[in-house]
């Protein structure tokens, strides 16, 4: 049908409505019906949209269909198992866990255990009570230059920058933490006052553009990080190299989520794209980046300093740990980021096609580190999806001792994955800077589901380690995590991912897998 039979059949609808009802009722015909021939006109003779041009009033069904389709399908069409990251049954048990509802599923498992990828714990018949342990909770960080080790909870809040969220769900965050006796990491949109006055335990995150510690032209302030860094919430440090959800690539903070408050915590101006730089100005060198690791434990009073990264170039890696050797320099911790880290602005090249995926990558850190000698010195944490007691265990199984989870914590808070994070139209007050919508955010309830999420996620974890006769955490490794690759082949973790004998790094004949990338690494050079 043409456009201009559209707007004749508009204009006749009108006249006929004005003859065929009362007088009474004329002036609610001009209210609803003139607008409608306005905007068919105006569809008409717009030349952006050629739907709309050559479907006035009509056409604009689609853009509304679009803004439905996520809650509809997320609300109405998905299974258990379907959902994207995070799929609606681990959202589930992160709302009933942090609600303190029953958690418990009936009439056995969804899953299709047949699938290939299919994983699982190996239990033991010499299981033990949960109570005959209480060393799953708990690791020290901190290598032999440390003078403050710290205590931390095996579960804490991944990197989540004020900016990124709102002032309340960073403040429930930090209640939450505190209450739970774990930490949270600022990421690296600075220390705020929403982090500190809770008085929950931080580790303060160092990002390319040393928000909260730069000089006005973007360079690192010694000084000012020496006086932010000493203060008693901050009880580590980390330096970000990359992250999972955007390796390679600056931190993003959009306009319209940048509001004065923000820009004077991050020392820049307000209301513009904040982009950081894709490397650090203050090193270019794996020993570079092991003096400046120096320089910062000297400056923060010799607390816990590591550094968070996802794997891309494999070479690269060893050279860092070739300069942990040359130097002397060891981070206290290094915290793995898997490709398929989360974040609130992200390029879609970056999130789906770079940078290693967390088990990968953590196992490759892991046997770097026995290779070369410095396992027993540097604590590993891992970050990337860790929702429930078996990704804590998967993930300690392969090398880490400590989990990070973001997106869990988010969901503790009410988050409902409206995937609206970057327009600042977060409906549930979570990752948006719009004060109408912060406030539906009550912080005195969401931290104590964050502290639920946390007990419950931790009791889960120690209660499968029982099940396994481990009475230490040190016990757990890649023996006992399965995996059904194919139809005919059920492998161990250790077979996939095989062991490194500690200082097999040190001296030739290399492991096989490893020797070209020792030989083309180098502590001088990231390339």
């Amino acid at each position: 049908m043409s456009t201009r039979v559209y707007i004749i059949l508009t204009g006749f609808t009108f006249m006929v409505a004005g003859l065929s009802v009362s007088w009474h009722w004329v002036a609610w015909t001009f209210v609803i019906l003139v607008p409608v021939w306005i905007v068919t006109l105006t569809d008409s003779i717009q030349q952006e949209h050629s739907l709309r041009r050559n479907y006035p009033l009509i056409g604009r069904g689609r853009w509304l269909m679009e803004i439905l389709r996520p809650f509809v399908r997320q609300y109405f069409i998905e299974s258990d198992l379907d959902g994207a990251p995070v799929n609606r049954m681990f959202r589930s048990i992160v709302y009933q866990r942090a609600k303190g509802d029953i958690d418990t599923t009936p009439y056995g498992t969804r899953i299709d255990t047949y699938q290939d990828g299919y994983e699982w714990l190996g239990h033991s018949l010499a299981a033990v009570n949960v109570e005959e342990s209480d060393s799953y909770s708990r690791v020290m960080v901190g290598g032999p230059a440390c003078r403050k080790p710290y205590s931390a909870s095996i579960l804490n809040i991944s990197a989540l920058s004020y900016g990124a969220l709102s002032s309340a769900a960073i403040t429930a965050l930090n209640r939450g933490a505190k209450a739970g006796g774990f930490y949270q990491n600022t990421g690296e949109g600075g220390l705020s006052s929403y982090h500190l006055e809770p008085g929950g335990d931080l580790v303060w995150q160092i990002g390319t553009g040393y928000f909260g510690c730069r000089t006005a032209d973007g360079r690192f302030d010694e000084a000012l990080f020496s006086d932010k860094s000493q203060l008693p919430n901050v009880k580590m440090i980390e330096l970000k190299l990359s992250q999972g959800a955007k390796p390679g690539h600056g931190g993003i903070l959009p306009g319209r989520k940048n509001t004065p408050e923000i820009a004077a915590i991050r020392h820049v101006s307000a209301g513009i794209d904040v982009i950081s730089p894709s490397m650090h100005p203050e090193f270019s060198t794996p020993i570079e980046l092991m003096e400046f690791v120096g320089k910062l434990r000297q400056a923060s009073g010799y607390k816990p300093v590591g550094f968070k990264l996802c794997i891309g170039r494999r070479s690269e890696f060893i050279g860092v740990c070739k300069a942990m050797m040359a130097t002397g320099i060891q981070p206290d911790f290094i915290t793995v980021d898997g490709g398929e880290g989360g974040t609130g602005a992200a390029p879609l090249e970056y999130s789906n096609s770079i940078g290693m995926p967390l088990r990968e990558g953590l196992a490759f850190v892991d046997d770097c580190l026995r290779g070369f000698g410095l396992r027993e010195q540097i604590t590993v944490i891992a970050a990337g999806k860790i929702f429930t007691g078996f990704h804590m265990a998967k993930n300690l199984a392969l090398g880490a001792d400590i989990c990070n989870s973001g997106r869990g914590m988010m969901l503790a808070l009410g988050c409902v994955q409206s995937l609206v994070c970057h327009t600042n139209r977060c409906p549930t007050g979570v990752a948006t800077q719009d004060p109408r919508l912060v406030k539906g955010l009550a912080i005195e309830d969401k931290y104590q589901r964050v502290q639920r999420f946390h007990s419950e996620t931790v009791r889960a974890f120690s209660d499968l380690m029982s099940s396994t006769g481990i009475r230490s955490i040190a016990e757990l490794n890649r023996t006992q995590i399965f995996r059904r690759t194919s139809q005919h082949e059920i492998l161990r973790y250790d077979q996939i991912f095989p062991m490194i004998e500690s200082g097999a790094f040190l001296s030739a004949p290399y492991p096989a897998q490893y020797a070209e990338l020792i030989e083309l690494s180098s502590a001088e050079s990231f390339l």
